[in-house]
């Protein structure tokens, strides 16, 4: 049973629901990581989005979307975002980032100043990927830190 049809809209999974589902660890550890490091909780939504319908998990700080996490089956996609002044930082960690990002980031077209990459995390390698980019999202605004100079 496919997630859309076993979770309807009508039905909000639970996190552990999702976790059962999605049955890999890498799901907690990429929660965990998120929630210990940002002190962020996840915000539950469902979505009607063609291109990853059903319940999907988001997390926030400081308004800023930071990625959305889609339950698939055996993994999960994460949904990151990086934006034109983030877009030199993530090219310097790109040679060191598993070559199914490296690819995802140079197909991804930039959409409204954004590249918007749907990475499929499979492996720890992947998980470890899509961390550093949620990293980027969280720095504090250049104009901030060079206030603090």
């Amino acid at each position: 049973m496919t997630w859309n049809e076993r979770f309807t809209r009508d039905y909000q999974p639970s996190l552990r629901e999702m976790e059962t589902h999605i049955g890999n660890p890498l799901w907690a550890s990429c929660r965990e990581q998120l929630e210990s490091r940002y002190g962020i909780q996840p915000r539950v939504e469902h979505s009607r989005c063609s291109g990853a319908p059903g319940w999907n998990v988001k997390y926030r700080k400081g308004g800023r979307s930071l990625c959305t996490l889609y339950p698939g089956e055996g993994a999960f996609t994460a949904l990151v975002s990086v934006s034109a002044p983030e877009a030199t930082e993530a090219e310097a960690i790109l040679p060191a980032c598993t070559d199914h990002v490296r690819t995802l980031y140079r197909n991804a077209r930039p959409l409204n100043g954004s590249r918007w990459l749907m990475v499929e995390v499979t492996d720890g390698d992947i998980l470890r990927d899509v961390l550093w980019l949620i990293a980027l999202r969280v720095k504090p605004p250049r104009q901030a830190q060079a206030g603090r100079a």
